[in-house]
């Protein structure tokens, strides 16, 4: 039996993640003879993969070293989303009053707010489970796997030859260089989430998804939250106009941002740590009690025997051409080990693409995917395309539309009204280039602009698509509408009075006949 996995806290909820998707009891199935796939991993990618190919009816094994279910089941997605729809409810509950709501509301409990995460988690880890995936037919082992040839891997004394197999071993929280850090200790996206006490004074360094994401679940809950930046702007992959609506809702939320922050080092006190930090090259000093790092993430490409399968690796991941094929033609990479999309659901397109393309033969391209994210904020920022900046780049003559949410009557009425829909168009024509929508639930109404991209939609199609009133997916249609009345150019507006002028003789003639 293998040395058990252990969560913290290691209460009824998270001993039922381990028994799920690491359970220590777990008993190796002997080897096949030959493997038409071997995963290496068994986050998103790995399981996606091992799933399909299983169920096309190959003989596939999947080898886990950790817990199965990977970043997103254990500490990304799945977790980071409960949390912050519990932050919601609380923030919610505070503004009640505005919705006609009496009494104040009750002091949260940040405990049972982390009670929930966990129980949340454990609720779906049967779907990430070692015996769903024996049931559908896959080999699951427990282990460090590492290659040991072009067409072999090793796991706890165990060889898996392969026709194929897929690296896909994810990422980890990246560190900054910074003095001190280790021995005042910090937390990642991989321990926040075992917190059982409220911090009371937060530092995050870092402003992207994760940064915001968690800095406003945090200041909701009622801690002291301090933002530092290195450059000016959250957000840096976002159109500035949305970074800036989060920026203002942090700041609503009173989060402290701080930019152009050199972080120097962090000492540990007796009751606090010390955060140094310069701006404009004066230092400062700020008591925190906790430190979040949220400054992005490195593949996962350590101790893996690459070199003696002839796959190559750098510090920004496996190497593999637009087939996701490595430079070892038996060996495929997917997920956050090899692409700059680092989202589980570009996680899982890139595994059913490695399916097509390794047991196939498929020739399907990873960067014709069509691939869209969200920032899960208050608002959210969801985007699919190409951004003013990389249209610029490219040379292309676009145009720019933004139909405003306070337009919308739904957002108005659910006072929501922060938020615009902003599309790019190609110039002279409607074909949707890159859109970007900032609103309560963007993440739930990208999905239309994404099938728009992937199908070649235009905008006027848009415009002729019916939507249930009131929705802030209207706001896609709107879109469509400003469109069209961009087309009213000065000659068809003279065209359109020339056409009217003869309907309204036509109309006075027929009257005259009717008097007759």
């Amino acid at each position: 039996m293998r040395e058990p996995v252990m969560v913290t806290p290691f209460d009824e909820f998270n001993q039922t993640l381990v028994d799920n998707v690491a359970p220590a009891d777990w008993p190796s199935p002997e080897p096949a003879p030959v493997y038409h796939l071997v995963v290496l991993g068994a986050g998103t990618a790995g399981l996606v993969a091992a799933a399909a190919a299983a169920g096309l009816g190959a003989r596939v094994a999947l080898v886990e070293r950790h817990l199965m279910g990977g970043d997103c089941l254990v500490t990304g997605c799945v977790p980071s989303k409960a949390l912050l729809r519990t932050a919601r409810a609380w923030k919610e509950a505070a503004g009640a009053g505005a919705f006609g709501v009496r009494g104040e509301a009750l002091p949260g409990d940040f405990g049972a707010a982390m009670k929930r995460v966990r129980e949340r988690r454990a609720a779906l880890s049967p779907h990430d489970s070692a015996a769903r995936f024996r049931d559908l037919g896959v080999d699951v082992f427990f282990g460090h796997g590492r290659f040991v040839g072009p067409r072999e891997i090793a796991v706890d004394g165990r060889k898996l030859r392969f026709h194929r197999a897929l690296i896909a071993t994810g990422g980890r929280p990246a560190l900054p260089e910074l003095a001190g850090l280790e021995e005042a200790g910090y937390l990642t996206s991989e321990t926040a989430f075992t917190l059982m006490r409220l911090p009371a004074r937060l530092a995050v360094i870092g402003g992207g998804p994760l940064g915001c994401e968690l800095a406003q679940a945090f200041a909701r809950f009622g801690a002291q939250v301090s933002m530092f930046l290195r450059e000016r702007h959250l957000l840096p992959r976002e159109e500035p106009e949305a970074a800036a609506v989060v920026r203002r809702a942090l700041e609503a939320d009173g989060i402290r941002i701080v930019d152009r922050a050199a972080c120097g080092a962090v000492e540990r006190g007796p009751r606090a740590k010390s955060l140094r930090y310069q701006v404009d090259g004066v230092e400062h000093r700020l008591a925190v009690d906790e430190i979040l790092i949220a400054v992005g993430r490195r593949p996962n490409v350590e101790d893996l025997g690459l070199e003696s399968c002839g796959v190559v690796a750098t510090d920004d991941g496996v190497a593999v051409d637009d087939h996701l094929r490595t430079a070892n033609p038996a060996v495929y990479a997917a997920g956050d080990v090899c692409s700059a999309f680092r989202f589980t659901h570009a996680a899982e397109a890139m595994a059913r693409l490695v399916v097509r393309n390794a047991l196939f033969n498929g020739g399907r391209r990873a960067s014709r995917l069509i691939i869209p994210w969200c920032t899960y904020t208050s608002p959210e920022v969801a985007r699919v395309g190409r951004s003013r900046i990389e249209l610029e780049r490219e040379g292309i003559r676009f145009e720019t539309l933004t139909v405003p949410l306070a337009e919308n009557d739904r957002a108005r009425l659910d006072g929501a009204e922060e938020g615009f829909l902003l599309v790019h168009h190609r110039r002279g024509g409607d074909r949707i280039l890159g859109a970007t929508l900032v609103s309560e639930h963007a993440g739930e109404s990208i999905g239309e602009l994404v099938l728009a991209l992937q199908e070649r939609i235009g905008l006027a199609r848009l415009a002729d698509t019916i939507h249930p009133y009131p929705t802030q997916a209207e706001v896609l249609k709107r879109a469509g509408d400003a469109w069209n009345r961009r087309r009213l150019t000065p000659f068809n507006r003279r065209l359109l009075r020339f056409w009217f002028r003869r309907l309204e003789r036509k109309a006075l003639r027929q009257l005259a006949a009717a008097d007759e």
